[in-house]
């Protein structure tokens, strides 16, 4: 029995200090809508360029084994949400996130307008 638990242990030993320093109240961001498995994600404006905070969400948002796709933007005009999605928020993508399963794949990108990741950006 304990042979079996010292991978876990030694897994959890390892990811300890990530855990601690993701914030634990961090709010889900809005989602804006939703058009069949797509879904429409605002992120706040202070959280636009960090990565690990995207990951946090789709973390949240993407659990099981089904797949998950989810369009980011920013909302720097603060006009309110609708669907359709209104053009000063369509005109702010930030990232895009695909898991599918029927292809075994994960892509995460970002904008190019942000800078991020020059060559692998959308």
């Amino acid at each position: 029995m304990a042979r079996r638990l010292l991978p876990t242990i030694a897994l959890l030993t390892l990811c300890a200090p990530l855990l601690a320093q993701q914030p634990a109240d961090e709010t889900p961001w809005s989602e804006a809508g939703r058009q069949g498995i797509t879904r429409t994600i605002i992120v706040p404006i202070d959280l636009v360029r960090d990565r690990e905070a995207y990951g946090r969400q789709i973390a949240r948002l993407c659990t099981g084994p089904t797949s998950c796709f989810l369009n980011f933007y920013s909302n720097s005009k603060g006009v309110p949400l609708a669907e359709p999605l209104p053009d000063e928020i369509w005109q702010e993508p930030t990232a895009v996130y695909r898991k599918s399963t029927k292809q075994g794949a994960e892509l995460f990108r970002f904008s190019c307008r942000l800078g991020m990741d020059p060559v692998n950006c959308f």
